[in-house]
């Protein structure tokens, strides 16, 4: 599909699903399974699918979603009342219809599930599936996914679990509630705070949220508030009220533009952040960590050896950069992150513009946390006025990963040296 093709589609700016189908496809309902190529989610329906027209689609998704926008020959959306629905539906069809670009652009085994154990009293636990393949003592009785976005429903499950709170580590018959328990998100399964029967119907409802029954759950907790309320159960009937109130602002928050992960101006934007550790100048190594679609990326975190001889942490990083960028077959940063102030961000810039040709370099923006005198971030730094972002905060949690991830890479080697 053509950029000239796309515009005549009137996406709204509402939240939702999007299907890309490689042929066109007449009516309201879901397109056939052998004819969906890809399934994603969106805050703004309209601006998350233009997206995929950009020029700089390959630096932002790489070839594989290229291709797929070349097979496309249609495209078929679903609006939702809230971005809650959206990621729940994503899931649901991920499921359903297995897309093949869906499936070919992310190892099965990478996806995130909400597991449901097989115990008296199950325990809820958010895993991805090589996690589960691993873990051969674990009894599952459902298991609800794929989640694209580990963080995302990390981010839905701690809002879920302040309504229906549920166990996940505590162990039963403890004298002492645990400490999820004391903070309201366990319901006391530890200590018999509450019985089979309530805890089974936390279950049910939160197994009707991550089902994508939203609206039945409203429906049915409305409907058990005012039986509650007929029966002069004004106390139960409070809770019951609250706990709509709260689903109703779960419903509505933007889980996507709020967590700041993966905001429309972040988008899919690949940030690379490198750090250099050392003791008193000596064994130095350097670090990558990739950050991209509101993840980790820990399989393409990198770590290098810093050649003998080298002396300083700006020299280090360019050897560090040097390497990294000569590995052409490696998708390449919109992001680079480095630690240091805007002396260390202009040695960076020209150091590259001998790596990079001039079209390359405009392509990256360069980035600097500046720390205080604790090594605490006191401000985000970019090159350029025009490089200013609002999600300084995600920058600085991507910083702090690569420290914490040079510095273990560094004692790593020091206690091989020993």
């Amino acid at each position: 599909m053509k950029k000239e093709n796309f515009k005549k589609y009137k996406l709204p700016e509402n939240s939702g699903v999007y299907f890309f189908l490689d042929k066109k496809h007449t009516g309201k309902s879901i397109p056939k399974k052998e004819n969906v190529l890809y399934v994603g989610k969106a805050t703004i329906l309209k601006d998350r699918v233009a997206s995929y027209f950009s020029k700089d689609l390959v630096k932002t998704r790489g070839t594989r979603i290229l291709s797929m926008v070349e097979n496309a020959k249609d495209i078929f959306y679903i609006k939702t009342t809230s971005v809650l629905e959206a990621i729940i539906l994503e899931s649901k069809y991920i499921k359903e219809l297995k897309p093949f670009f869906n499936i070919k652009d992310r190892d099965d085994r990478s996806y995130s599930y909400v597991v449901f154990t097989d115990e008296e009293f199950p325990r809820v636990l958010i895993m991805r599936e090589r996690e589960i393949e691993k873990n051969t003592d674990l009894k599952v009785s459902k298991k609800f996914g794929p989640f694209v976005s580990k963080s995302e429903l990390l981010e839905v499950m701690k809002f879920v679990r302040k309504i229906f709170p549920y166990r996940d580590k505590c162990k039963l018959g403890e004298k002492r509630g645990c400490f999820n328990y004391q903070i309201g998100l366990c319901p006391g399964t530890c200590i018999g705070a509450i019985s089979k029967k309530d805890y089974d119907k936390n279950l049910k409802n939160i197994e009707k949220i991550l089902s994508g029954n939203i609206d039945k759950l409203l429906k049915d907790l409305e409907k058990e508030m005012k039986t509650l309320a007929k029966n002069q159960d004004f106390e139960e009937a409070v809770k019951m009220r609250n706990k709509i109130t709260a689903f109703q602002y779960l419903k509505d928050i933007n889980f996507i533009k709020n967590n700041g992960f993966e905001s429309s101006e972040m988008g899919n934007l690949r940030i690379e952040s490198y750090d250099i550790s050392h003791i008193s100048g000596k064994n130095r190594v350097g670090v990558m960590v990739v950050f991209q679609d509101g993840e980790f990326l820990k399989s393409e975190y990198k770590k290098f050896k810093v050649k003998e001889g080298i002396n300083d942490d700006l020299a280090g990083l360019t050897e560090v950069l040097e390497r990294r960028l000569a590995h052409r077959e490696w998708q390449y940063p919109d992001i680079i992150l480095i630690d240091g102030g805007k002396t260390h961000l202009e040695f960076l810039y020209k150091k590259l513009q001998n790596i990079l040709n001039v079209e390359e370099l405009s392509k990256i923006k360069l980035f600097s946390v500046v720390k205080d005198a604790k090594h605490k971030a006191r401000e985000v730094l970019s090159l350029r006025t025009v490089d200013k972002l609002k999600n300084d905060e995600v920058l600085i949690l991507v910083n702090e990963e690569t420290h914490r991830f040079a510095v273990n890479y560094h004692k790593l080697l020091r206690n091989k040296i020993k």
